[in-house]
C-alpha cells in the first residue's frame, strides 16, 4: 500500500469519526417541504449527553421557536441516562432546550418565519467533533395532496430507474 492511498484511508477513518448521527426526524421530510437547513448546538447536561451517546433520543413531534432573540428546541425526548443514581440533578427529559446559533442566522430566520409563515423542524441529531449538533430546517407544511404527489413522484422515479436498470441488464447479457 502505498502512502497516498494509506493517507487517504486515515482521512476517510478520521471523517466518519468526526460525525455520527444519532437520531433522524424521517417524518418532517414527509410532511414539510424543506427549504432551507441550518446546523446549531444545543445546551445539554452532562447526564443528557451521556443518553445521547446512548442513542436515547426522540425526535418525532419536536419543532423550534425563536423567542426574544433566542432559538430554542421543544417536545425533543431524552430520557434519563441509564448509569446514573436518578434523583437530584437528574433534568426533566421533555424540556426545553436553548439552541446556539449565530445573531445573524437568528435574525435572518426570524424575518422569514414572520414573513413567509415558514416553520422550523428537527432534520437529524448528531455529534460532529464530540459536540452535540441539530440539523433545523426552513420549511412550508405540505397539504394532503401535495404528500400524495410527492409519493407518487418518488415511485415513478423508482420505476423508472428500475426499468433503466433492466434495459441495461438486457443489453449486456
Amino acid at each position: 500500500m502505498s502512502k497516498a492511498s494509506k493517507k487517504k484511508a486515515t482521512q476517510a477513518r478520521t471523517i466518519n469519526q468526526d460525525f455520527r448521527r444519532i437520531a433522524q426526524n424521517r417524518r418532517a421530510r414527509h410532511d414539510y417541504d424543506i427549504l432551507e437547513t441550518f446546523e446549531a448546538g444545543i445546551v445539554l447536561s452532562g447526564s443528557e449527553v451521556k443518553s445521547l451517546r446512548e442513542g436515547r433520543v426522540t425526535l418525532r413531534d419536536t419543532y423550534a421557536r425563536i423567542d426574544n432573540g433566542e432559538a430554542w428546541l421543544i417536545g425533543m425526548h431524552i430520557p434519563p441516562y441509564s448509569h446514573s443514581a436518578g434523583g437530584f440533578g437528574t433534568p426533566d427529559p421533555d424540556r426545553t432546550r436553548k439552541m446556539l446559533l449565530h445573531r445573524s442566522q437568528i435574525d435572518q430566520l426570524t424575518g422569514k418565519i414572520a414573513q413567509q409563515s415558514l416553520t422550523l423542524v428537527p432534520l437529524s441529531l448528531y455529534f460532529r467533533r464530540g459536540n452535540a449538533k441539530v440539523e433545523i430546517a426552513l420549511a412550508k407544511g405540505r397539504r394532503l395532496w401535495d404528500r400524495r404527489a410527492a409519493i407518487a413522484e418518488r415511485d415513478a422515479g423508482r420505476e423508472a430507474a428500475r426499468e433503466m436498470a433492466n434495459a441495461r441488464r438486457r443489453g449486456l447479457g
